[in-house]
């Protein structure tokens, strides 16, 4: 399949502070794709870019085989939904909804036909005629997310919509942005600094770091086998222990595991340390999370180590317990140098 999106080559420079270094993404049809990673990171000026916002320095950005890196926001075949919303508050939901439709000179009965089918679509029919100030925050961004969606974009732009919803509310938009996304077939391009957010909605996760990619792929592929360390410690939490490799293996203090390349760090989650026989450990944290506890424990024999583990939440460990752990070493990721 070829792709709708090709940015090639990317390169942009605020003053003299680079924020991408040649940026290369293939964004296929239909996919939900999640530019994760820290502040800084580039991901909000790769969107921007994306969305025509602004002008790189060096590179172009492809949609549907057409160079659009020129093209101005209005023009080019893309939405974008704010954190903010940047709904118009004195307009009734209706008319914010077709406002795109308006500028685009649609008549009014048919842009109000299909501001009410999106509305729809979005679990609002009823709100047609209410103003912004009458809904809740989660009921707000799902106008957003209707404007953008009802002028029929190639691709919908994300900054960071669910930033300013509490949790509750945050993990609800998640399922119903995915079931949207699913529903319309429009390819999303989502941007969050949140680990959580990013697994739970993409099917193609991009980590950016200092400007670069670091990894892409199924959130199943860059959790399960990232591709770097900094992927390995950003995409949840890992413990990062030194080792030496040899014959396809690598010897640790807390044991040898299988290494396909040569490598001189392995990468453990907690999720795969658990109660055994193996390492003689003692815990300095214990962090009770609902359906597990997280145990920070320290080796016994080698006390400059820390090993994360994610234990049953009726566990009974408690700081200062002697431990015995065991650790999935078909689990153990070998990370790249």
């Amino acid at each position: 399949m070829s792709a709708l999106v090709s940015i090639e080559n990317i390169t942009h420079s605020f003053g003299a502070t680079r924020v991408l270094s040649d940026v290369s993404l293939a964004i296929a049809p239909a996919s939900y794709t999640v530019l994760l990673g820290p502040s800084g990171s580039g991901k909000t000026t790769l969107l921007s870019i994306l969305g025509g916002f602004l002008q790189p320095g060096q590179g172009r950005v492809l949609i549907k085989g057409e160079d659009c890196t020129a093209m101005a926001p209005a023009k080019r075949p893309t939405a974008t939904v704010f954190q903010d919303y940047a709904l118009f508050p004195h307009m009734s939901i209706g008319s914010n909804v077709g406002f795109g439709l308006r500028m685009k000179g649609v008549a009014k009965a048919e842009r109000d036909s299909k501001a009410r089918a999106m509305l729809d679509l979005v679990g609002l029919a009823q709100s047609f005629d209410k103003k912004p100030h009458q809904l809740s925050g989660g009921q707000r961004q799902r106008v957003a997310l209707a404007r953008a969606l009802v002028v029929e974009p190639a691709v919908l732009l994300l900054d960071e919509p669910l930033g300013a919803l509490d949790l509750k509310l945050r993990r609800q938009m998640q399922d119903e942005l995915k079931a949207i996304q699913k529903r319309v077939g429009t390819a999303f391009v989502h941007v969050t600094h949140d680990q959580e957010e990013a697994m739970a909605l993409a099917d193609h996760v991009v980590v950016m770091n200092h400007g670069r990619i670091e990894d892409e792929g199924s959130p199943e592929r860059v959790y399960g086998r990232p591709a770097t360390r900094f992927t390995a410690t950003f995409m949840g939490e890992s413990t990062i222990i030194a080792g030496v490799s040899a014959n396809g293996m690598i010897g640790t203090a807390v044991g040898d595991f299988a290494a396909p390349q040569v490598t001189t760090h392995v990468a453990i989650r907690p999720e795969h340390v658990s109660i055994g026989h193996d390492i003689a450990a003692r815990a300095v944290d214990v962090v009770y999370q609902g359906s597990f506890k997280r145990v920070t424990a320290v080796l016994q024999s080698a006390p400059d180590i820390t090993l994360l583990a994610r234990l049953p939440a009726d566990a009974t460990t408690k700081p200062g317990d002697d431990l015995r752990l065991t650790i999935d070493a078909a689990h153990v990721i070998a990370l790249k140098d």
